[in-house]
């Protein structure tokens, strides 16, 4: 009867290990968008303060875009 003890609760803690583990990687990947997010609006922030820097690439991006659909000069 131990022998039948000792497998039901190896088979418990083991359940309770998976429900762990995959608790630790939802925790995880939360945490990560979090992070991500905060990083995103912090630098959302500093491009805020620097608005020639945007027109600037955005300008840069759309002279790059023109020459790559130009056709080639003789």
């Amino acid at each position: 009867m131990s022998g039948y003890l000792d497998k039901s609760q190896s088979h418990e803690n083991s359940d309770a290990k998976v429900r762990r583990k995959l608790l630790d990687q939802r925790r995880m990947e939360y945490r990560r968008a979090i992070e991500a997010h905060a990083e995103q609006r912090r630098l959302q922030q500093q491009w805020v303060d620097y608005p020639e820097l945007i027109a600037a690439n955005y300008l840069a991006g759309k002279q790059a875009s023109a020459r790559r659909s130009a056709p080639p000069g003789r």
